[in-house]
């Protein structure tokens, strides 16, 4: 009787055990599903902001070294001339290709394991 107590015990403790793994399991995989959602959407924001951003003119290095040279009192020869991008185009740019914002992932219902077919 009292190995029969203790083999139940040992039993319960087991299942106790595999329960919390399968809590632990299902947590896991919510984190997952939302982490990769996130990455998702990070992912198009970014081509989004890098699609924006592109309206806007970049200095290059020899320009730099020009601007330099010019705040020195050297010249090097005459700096490229850009059409300036107004803040209200960038604006627009960035409205315009802003992706809209996906819904938050649902957590996906498993049933607990004791109410799994066996």
């Amino acid at each position: 009787a009292a190995a029969s107590q203790e083999q139940s015990a040992g039993i319960e403790q087991v299942n106790q055990t595999i329960t919390q793994m399968d809590e632990t399991t299902q947590q896991n995989a919510a984190l997952v599903e939302e982490a990769s959602a996130a990455a998702r959407s990070m992912e198009q924001q970014a081509q989004g902001l890098a699609g924006a951003v592109s309206v806007f003119a970049i200095r290059s290095d020899a320009m730099d070294a020009r601007l330099a040279d010019a705040s020195q009192g050297r010249t090097t020869g005459a700096l490229p001339s850009r059409p300036p991008v107004s803040v209200a185009k960038g604006v627009r740019a960035l409205q315009k290709n802003a992706p809209a914002r996906p819904a938050p992932a649902q957590p996906v219902a498993l049933p607990h394991p004791s109410q799994r077919p066996r």
